[in-house]
């Protein structure tokens, strides 16, 4: 028998971003030592929970599987589930109840963040943020004023559904002819939608995790899209530029990486997370907050770790040591 650590690396999912969450699932199995983990890449959809090796089911009621002859349940689980069931909190009390640690946050802090509205809510006065005006579809059905809208937000504004990733569902609106058939769009992904005033300036990411117990802030990112905005394409299909370290200077990379970990804490974030800005003048604005970040190796996350000196392979082999530290 093995003793190597046992981790199921989560993939799949229920949305539009299961294909971004298969991706990042493969780096993150592909590089976890081998000499110390024994990782098995389990797909996640709907309720048909299978190990991508052999297609066999797992069996719910402790997550395990039936390796030749021998019970295999994982010491921990990997969280490269984008979207829903994991990024939305849903499927973390499953594995609280198993205890069954993880290497995200848990269930109510997952969900506070995947729900944009709520997590600016919860950070108004800590940090500054765009205008917004939230429609609900009950609303939308009664009727909405457009007009009252633009002249609250100005224009441009960006429409987006609330609990969405991935920059699915996301349009920028110029005009006031174009707001509508956004609204209409962002629907197709939520049932709640935001339309957010533009904030123009430079976007930027900065990464931050727990090692040892301690908040470790990562290098910070500017994103430079080919696009007008970081949507599906300049995320995942290399329509954007990415300069890790940021150019910019010693105070303001101070300023981000100290809100970074306000924000972490204030959250009471775990395992790693990376957080997106706006720097308009010489001040940060916060876009989201991301508990599930891409994994890939051109991903963001990923090359702050490596410019902090991590290779892929020791990164994720700290994710999931913390996973399993004990609480304090």
């Amino acid at each position: 028998m093995s003793d190597r650590i046992k981790v199921a690396v989560l993939s799949g999912g229920d949305t539009e971003e299961r294909v971004v969450s298969e991706k990042s699932a493969k780096v993150v199995h592909n590089y976890l030592p081998k000499d110390r983990y024994d990782a098995r890449l389990i797909d996640i959809k709907g309720d048909q929970w299978s190990d991508i090796a052999t297609g066999q089911n797992l069996d719910k009621n402790d997550f395990s599987l039936d390796i030749d002859g021998s019970k295999w349940r994982p010491d921990a689980v990997f969280c490269a589930i984008h979207g829903a069931p994991m990024e939305n909190g849903v499927i973390q009390g499953y594995f609280d109840i198993l205890g069954i640690p993880y290497t995200c946050c848990n269930g109510f802090v997952s969900g506070l963040t995947m729900n944009k509205s709520l997590t600016k809510r919860a950070l108004t006065g800590m940090v500054p943020m765009a205008q917004e005006v939230y429609i609900t579809k009950k609303a939308f059905v009664e009727g909405i004023d457009m007009e009252d809208i633009i002249t609250r937000l100005g224009l441009p504004v960006f429409v987006k559904p609330n609990a969405h990733g991935s920059s699915f569902g996301v349009r920028k609106v110029k005009t006031k002819e174009e707001l509508l058939p956004a609204i209409e769009y962002a629907f197709q992904f939520d049932e709640n939608i935001m339309v957010e005033a533009m904030m123009a300036g430079r976007e930027f990411g900065n990464g931050v995790m727990r090692v040892n117990g301690e908040i470790v802030v990562l290098p910070v990112t500017e994103i430079i899209p080919e696009n007008e905005f970081f949507d599906f394409e300049a995320k995942y299909e290399g329509a954007s530029k990415e300069v890790t370290p940021a150019n910019i200077s010693a105070e303001l990379t101070r300023q981000v990486q100290h809100l970074t970990a306000a924000i972490y804490q204030e959250l009471n974030c775990s395992g790693f997370v990376r957080i997106d800005y706006i720097l308009i003048g010489e001040t940060f604005h916060l876009i989201e907050v991301n508990t599930v970040p891409g994994l890939s190796e051109a991903s963001i996350i990923p090359q702050q770790a490596q410019a902090h000196g991590w290779t892929l392979s020791q990164f994720f082999d700290l994710a999931v040591r913390e996973a399993l530290a004990p609480s304090s």
